[in-house]
């Protein structure tokens, strides 16, 4: 299924005028950051207690977005279906899948 960005700006109901703006805020971002990361790279201390707070926080945004993502935007749908809500013994599959799938990545996060 090929979608453009002119088809989504129809479903979502978007002007034009506001998919152009999104799409240069979007693709000015990443030179953005890099600028900033230039730019801070010379007084930067990766070990001082106040950059560690800062990187955990970031980590956690980024990683609580994901989580929203997995579990709202791609796991309700496949859980909501009528196929699933019917058989209680795909039910459970799918929980423990679920269960784990998340207990080996945290596994994993370990020696990341």
């Amino acid at each position: 299924m090929k979608v453009t960005v002119l088809s989504v700006s129809r479903q979502a109901k978007f002007r034009l005028k506001s998919v152009v703006a999104m799409g240069l805020l979007f693709s000015l971002t990443t030179p953005a950051g890099i600028g900033v990361g230039i730019a801070i790279s010379s007084v930067y201390d990766e070990s001082s207690p106040t950059a560690l707070v800062v990187q955990g926080l970031l980590e956690a945004a980024a990683a609580g977005i994901l989580v929203y993502m997995a579990l709202v935007d791609i796991l309700a749908e496949d859980f909501s279906k009528p196929r699933v809500q019917s058989r209680a013994r795909l039910q459970l599959a799918l929980n423990v899948s679920l269960l784990l799938g998340a207990g080996l990545m945290s596994l994993l996060a370990v020696w990341a």
